[in-house]
């Protein structure tokens, strides 16, 4: 570990500790004990909390108000604090898909390429690339989110073919009434914010529009990107029981390689442009003892990845990949009585994908593609059961069956037990991810490197055993404190071997890995208008080169309102040093590749404007990374900014 963790550990405390002793709504007893005022959290830092579900599992969920908190302008900034999630970027704005310069990673997990451990969804349904089966980040626009969801662990019960999943939470006006908000902001490197959303409520219909716009020169030669977004959506209450959404969201972006620093800019691997068009239409109902939904879908874009230099020295290539998917998805909740809940539904993904390559000396290669579908029904069986003296146990059993159309069927169990007593809960849980092998197989095999053959069809899918322990206590009305261990033991990851002894190469399931894991969290507001959080994740993983899995990660946050229209957002994180770079799919191969520890701290202050009698708020607002002017990168080669700051404007009503 470096030698900077004492001292950035030291900073992240006294940020963490700094204002309370003046801030503190806490009072004396005439005895001297502390009492605490029962205040409700509203200005959570960094994240929302982190939710148990009756199957034992956990999920941690990440507001607007988060997001808005964080200046975050995409999904890597809206989630690099969170605790156990790491991240990679080349460019202040866009996520360059066709190398490292975009990733999230979550618990070490997520960062093979070709195919991806972790998959990101809006609204429950793919938003990735199915030709090479891994995110492209910048489909992913947070405007249109209300929250987002991170799933750290396989979780049968709710999504499959993963083993974590990232899902943006659409927005949506519940209530009667009408909101509407814009922002525009400049910042640093030429860098460029405008956005704006609007929604309402009225006679049973309710509907959300809203778009926006990123641009930056970025921090470096090369380093630009634009992020373009328009969403909408509308629902209609059909019954007291019965509700019809569609949404639909469509973005165009491109960020740039800037390159490794000092290299011939020759070596720059050109530009990457996503493109994605996207619908979803639900048809949901809630009575008394059953809940469930029917939702179609159906998403279709483009990864183009332009300028790419090849072997050939003055020649450069284009890829132009196109993606589809479609499919639905039926669930079903029902209270049997006697505290038992019964889940059962199912889910049906159809998938396909091609490319062409384009070369400046006028050749090219075309790849028909390929195309998969999975149907995958579950259910799972949960009984609350109260003990007595205040205590509740429930069990719960479940699996996940997998059909696909080119590989063979899988299984996914699961169970867990959660207890609580009083203030305090405990979960236990096991439960396995299948990952099937994408259309990358396919077309590795067809097109990149034929002496692979039908190799690819004899493949499994990959595995994880996911266990998990966690215990959740809230001392005070003020406090809550989370703690989870968990262990995956990964098994069969599929690579290719090389040729070696007359054997053409190949592919097969011959990998393996595991990670054992620590994370705590804790949360504390000692006064109505202050809240603090402080959160680590430890990693132990095996093999060592697992990259993006750090073993040490801290991330700490306050946010405090004063003077009565200032309000202020102090975050800092710490992330030990750690291996970088994709996961090779290859036999044996060792990444060596390594990138220093880093201490960061980003501030936000909003003042919100005096405006005595009108029905709209305007605020104003500064906001500043890396304010230590620390020198890191997340990827060798690639320093990211120095201190940088934003300005901007915020109507609201």
């Amino acid at each position: 570990m470096s030698h900077r963790y004492p001292r950035c550990f030291l900073i992240c405390t006294l940020l963490f500790f700094l204002a309370v002793p003046s801030l503190s709504m806490a009072g004396e007893t005439d005895d001297g004990v502390t009492v605490l005022k029962d205040i409700t959290i509203t200005d959570r830092p960094i994240i929302q909390g982190n939710q148990t579900d009756i199957y034992g599992s956990t999920k941690t969920v990440i507001t607007q108000e988060q997001i808005n908190d964080l200046n975050a302008q995409d999904l890597e900034t809206a989630l690099k604090m969170t605790p156990g999630v790491s991240m990679s970027r080349y460019n202040p704005i866009g996520s360059f898909g066709g190398g490292d310069g975009g990733g999230v990673f979550i618990r070490g997990m997520g960062s093979s390429r070709p195919g991806a451990e972790i998959k990101t969804v809006v609204d429950g349904v793919p938003m990735f690339m199915s030709v090479w089966n891994h995110p492209l980040l910048d489909l992913m626009s947070i405007d249109s989110s209300q929250a987002i969801e991170v799933y750290k662990s396989p979780q049968p019960q709710y999504f499959g073919n993963a083993v974590g999943l990232i899902n943006i939470v659409p927005k949506r006006i519940t209530k009667p009434g009408f909101y509407t908000f814009a922002e525009a902001a400049v910042g640093s490197d030429d860098t460029h914010i405008a956005k704006t959303e609007h929604g309402g409520n009225i006679n049973g219909w309710d509907y959300y529009l809203g778009g926006g716009l990123r641009e930056s020169n970025g921090h470096r030669d090369h380093a630009e990107g634009e992020l373009k977004n328009i969403y909408g959506r509308i629902g209609r209450q059909l019954s007291d029981h019965w509700d019809l959404t569609i949404f639909a969201m469509a973005n165009d972006n491109w960020a740039n390689d800037p390159g490794v620093e000092g290299a011939d800019p020759s070596e720059r691997e050109g530009r990457y442009e996503t493109r994605v068009w996207m619908g979803t239409a639900t048809l949901s109902h809630e009575y008394e003892n059953a809940k469930g939904e029917i939702k179609l879908y159906r998403s279709a874009g483009e990864g183009d990845w332009l300028d790419q230099p090849t072997d050939t020295p003055g020649v450069t290539e284009d890829l132009f990949n196109d993606f589809l998917f479609y499919g639905a998805r039926v669930k079903e909740t029902l209270a049997l009585g006697n505290g038992m809940s019964l889940l059962v539904g199912a889910d049906w993904d159809y998938t396909k994908g091609d490319y062409t390559r384009e070369y400046s000396d006028g050749s090219s290669d075309v790849w028909d593609g390929e195309n998969f579908d999975i149907l995958s029904p579950y259910a799972a069986l949960s009984r609350q059961i109260e003990v007595g003296n205040g205590i509740a146990i429930t069990p719960s059993l479940g699996a996940r069956f997998y059909s696909h159309s080119q590989y063979s069927n899988e299984w996914a169990p699961h169970a867990g037990l959660t207890a609580s007593f009083g203030r305090f809960e405990a979960h236990m849980g096991y439960s396995r991810g299948v990952v099937y092998p994408g259309l990358e197989v396919a077309a590795m095999s067809q097109d990149v490197l034929p002496a692979l053959g039908d190799s690819w069809k004899d493949l499994e899918p990959e595995t994880v055993d996911h266990y998990e322990i966690g215990f959740s206590v809230s001392p005070t009305r003020q406090t809550l404190l989370d703690l989870i261990l968990f262990y995956e033991d990964g098994k069969d990851r599929y690579v290719i071997v090389p040729l070696s002894n007359g054997v053409k190469p190949h592919y097969d399931n011959v990998e393996e890995f595991t990670i054992k894991g620590l994370e705590a969290t804790a949360t504390w507001q000692p006064a109505s208008n202050f809240s603090m959080f402080a959160g680590v994740t430890l990693l132990d993983p095996n093999p060592s080169d697992l990259p993006y899995a750090p073993e040490v990660s801290i991330s700490t946050g306050l946010t405090l309102r004063f003077l009565e229209r200032f309000k202020l957002n102090l975050n800092a994180s710490y992330v030990s040093s750690m291996h970088v770079s994709s996961q090779v799919r290859r036999k044996d191969d060792e990444n060596n590749t390594t990138v220093d520890d880093f201490f960061l701290v980003d501030a936000k202050i909003t003042y919100d404007l005096d405006l005595k009698g009108a029905d709209y708020k305007i605020k104003l607002f500064l906001a500043g990374e890396n304010l230590t002017d620390q020198n890191y990168e997340y990827q060798s080669g690639y320093p990211m900014p120095g201190i940088n700051g934003m300005a901007g404007i915020q109507f609201e009503m």
